[in-house]
């Protein structure tokens, strides 16, 4: 069933008033044969984590309700043991499962290899397109394949190397109009090789846990209480978390840089690249807290912009290009948006 201008206040982490002229729950895959879409819907909602509502969004907005974990032959997944040298094995999670409970869910399988994404918000289905990532980890590292409709086609499967994987960027993000996800599968097990060397995780881990075995369940705790330290909860404030992406530079730009701003911390992005914090920049530049209004970065991180109460999309996105002009000035460094502009004002 249809819904006509349907309220998305309550499904937007910013918690921003929109309405849809046309919303739609998919909650099964027999709807896409009735729906016979030819053409990608305005907007395809998850969580509403990672988008920025302007206005009203035009046409059909399709909210991905897909759930399901099994193992690729639709099995539901048995506990396993977490024996080092373990063959690997190929989890699958529809679209519209929740990203945290997908995590711990896996883990509590006896499952490593997505400990370090732990507490991202967002689904399943959104996941790919981002390629989400955080402490070392990108979740490209971990998928085996993508189950997608091609609109005006059908059902297809795309492997690894079709989804065309880049930082924070998939095939699916630059062809937004031409599949929809419905399920992922994940490679998980095998051998175990924690990565603890980005951030404070390292560091964390010696606090909680000082002299004990690296485990997965242990990096995934580390992570969420780093999270959860840097990071408000959608119900306190209104935020998409991660506003900005870290850029990537020249190494030789960032050696110029140093000179300049001899604390700029960065890590390795591959050869002749460096990638610098985009939280580290703003703080720098004096954002970390400030509000204009409604709108501000939030006090423990400013990476994160906060909507306080009666915030207006439009006011969000000015209160950014601020922020973006600043660090142009002071770093000469363009800072790119992670969220999605939805909404007439976008176009």
């Amino acid at each position: 069933m249809i819904e006509s201008n349907f309220e998305l206040t309550a499904y937007n982490t910013f918690g921003l008033p929109a309405r849809a002229e046309r919303y739609l729950r998919l909650h099964a895959l027999s709807q896409l044969d009735e729906l016979q879409l030819e053409k990608a819907p305005e907007l395809v909602l998850g969580s509403g984590s990672n988008l920025l509502l302007l206005d009203e969004v035009p046409g059909l907005t399709l909210h991905i309700d897909l759930r399901g974990v099994t193992d690729e032959f639709g099995q539901t997944l048995p506990n396993y043991s977490p024996t080092d040298g373990a063959p690997a094995t190929i989890v699958r999670a529809a679209a519209g499962v929740n990203w945290q409970q997908f995590v711990l869910y896996t883990l509590s399988k006896g499952l490593h290899g997505l400990e370090n994404l732990a507490l991202i918000p967002g689904t399943v289905g959104a996941s790919p397109v981002q390629n989400i990532g955080a402490y070392g980890l990108e979740v490209a590292d971990r998928i085996h394949a993508v189950h997608a409709y091609e609109y005006g086609v059908g059902m297809t499967v795309l492997n690894k190397e079709e989804c065309a994987f880049a930082y924070r960027d998939s095939y699916f993000k630059r062809n937004s109009g031409r599949y929809l996800i419905t399920a992922v599968d994940f490679k998980l097990g095998g051998h175990f090789e924690p990565e603890t060397s980005y951030g404070a995780v390292g560091d964390r881990l010696e606090l909680r846990f000082p002299g004990q075995e690296v485990s997965p369940s242990k990096i995934a705790r580390a992570v969420m209480e780093i999270r959860a330290e840097k990071l408000p909860f959608f119900s306190q404030l209104g935020n998409s978390g991660s506003f900005f992406k870290n850029p990537i530079i020249a190494s030789s730009t960032y050696e110029s840089l140093k000179e300049r701003f001899p604390q700029l911390p960065a890590y390795s992005a591959g050869t002749g690249k460096m990638k610098i914090p985009a939280g580290w920049l703003i703080d720098q530049a004096g954002w970390k807290g400030k509000r204009n209004g409604a709108v501000g970065t939030f006090t423990k991180q400013a990476l994160v912009i906060v909507n306080y109460g009666g915030a207006t999309g439009a006011e969000i996105l000015a209160f950014s290009e601020r922020i973006q002009a600043d660090i142009m000035d002071h770093y000469g460094i363009e800072l790119e948006r992670e969220v999605r502009l939805i909404g007439q004002k976008s176009k």
